[in-house]
């Protein structure tokens, strides 16, 4: 029985920022390493099946595509879709852990790395793996000239043609996201800059990261394997710790919006998952709400829920365990929504009034249930 635990290596980077050139020298240096690969490739040119091929990955001896080895999701930024994306691949790759030495995730150009890297915290996925580590590629030209990407209009292009996507940050709240979340960072297309450059470079990323993180220059993504693959960062485990402009994971108040939009906190005890997503559907529904995320505390549950929901879309996962005292200091559940002419008040009265009706509902059929 296979007890260890397969790594994971996140990759991140702007579009244009060599992504995919840094994963197929990964694949082409692999040897007999069995990898799959998961690629987000809505709106950009990521990785391709071709290209992918072309390194062995997806194709049989006989150069027939093989079913398994690569998996494409192009369905929208994968940190916008973790549930409906993401979650049923890596439930396929548990059932299959027994072939798989590594698992390489090629991110979108615009994901932010923590929701996803919080996903591996997921029940069902938790026991099979680990994050090794949260690779992020700098485009370095791009970044020395504080456009942060090779070509923003694309990037604002790919932004407007994703449906799924719930963030609309600025280009340098997405960078910081993504260096803050980083266990490893790539300064990458060193050879368009010259060495004083690539030092000012470095000092400037360096402002953003912690002591450990190394930053590795490379040109056209050309690194050493060992450099890349078995860092053993458990990232999963402490990403909640790292500060983004998206909301810390500890703090649902804390969240980026624009100043125009309300933003105002519910609270109250969960009945259930289905009680808390219903009250907060009616809510949405009633109000002008964007944006919904917080964490519920449910009746037996050792786990806490995380929920974020854009318009009628709701994602629930539990991310982590309840530390010792944190059901104690904060027993109720909590959500931040943020919308336009939102009353605090008259949102917490329907919100009260919701719940109710739902864990009624749900106590009734528990009780005819029973009864059966």
């Amino acid at each position: 029985m296979q007890t260890r635990k397969i790594p994971v290596t996140v990759v991140t980077g702007f579009l244009g920022s060599g992504k995919t050139t840094l994963l197929r020298h990964i694949l082409e240096q692999a040897g007999g390493l069995r990898i799959a690969v998961i690629v987000n490739e809505f709106g950009e040119l990521g990785i391709d099946g071709e290209i992918l091929r072309g390194c062995g990955i997806g194709c049989n001896e006989d150069g027939s595509e093989a079913l398994g080895q690569l998996y494409e999701l192009a369905n929208g930024c994968l940190c916008c879709t973790v549930q409906e994306a993401f979650f049923p691949v890596m439930e396929q790759l548990v059932e299959r852990r027994g072939e798989i030495d590594h698992v390489l995730i090629e991110t979108s150009g615009l994901a932010l790395p923590r929701p996803l890297v919080q996903a591996f915290n997921w029940p069902s996925i938790r026991n099979s793996f680990t994050v090794d580590a949260v690779v992020t590629v700098v485009d370095g030209p791009a970044a020395a000239s504080g456009q942060f990407a090779d070509d923003p209009q694309a990037v604002d292009a790919q932004r407007r043609a994703d449906p799924n996507l719930d963030h609309e940050s600025p280009l340098h709240e997405l960078f910081e996201d993504q260096l803050c979340a980083a266990d490893l960072v790539i300064l990458n297309k060193t050879d368009l800059l010259d060495v004083a450059r690539q030092d000012a470079l470095v000092e400037e990323l360096r402002k953003e990261l912690p002591p450990q993180v190394k930053i590795v220059r490379a040109q056209r993504g050309a690194l050493d394997l060992h450099a890349l693959l078995g860092l053993e960062s458990a990232s999963e485990e402490s990403i909640h710790l790292r500060h983004d402009h998206h909301g810390s994971a500890d703090d649902p108040d804390h969240d980026h919006h624009h100043d125009e939009f309300d933003s105002v906190v519910v609270s109250a005890p969960a009945p259930s998952r289905e009680a808390v997503l219903a009250a907060l559907g009616q809510l949405v529904d009633a109000h002008t709400i964007y944006r919904v995320k917080g964490f519920a505390a449910l009746p037996g549950a050792p786990m806490r829920l995380v929920v974020q929901g854009v318009g009628r879309r709701f994602d629930s996962y539990f991310d982590r365990r309840w530390q010792a005292g944190e059901l104690a200091a904060q027993p109720l559940s909590r959500f931040v929504l943020i919308g336009e002419d939102l009353d605090a008040a008259a949102l917490q009265r329907a919100f009260d009034a919701a719940l109710a009706q739902g864990g009624a509902a749900s106590a009734s059929l528990a009780i005819a249930t029973a009864a059966r």
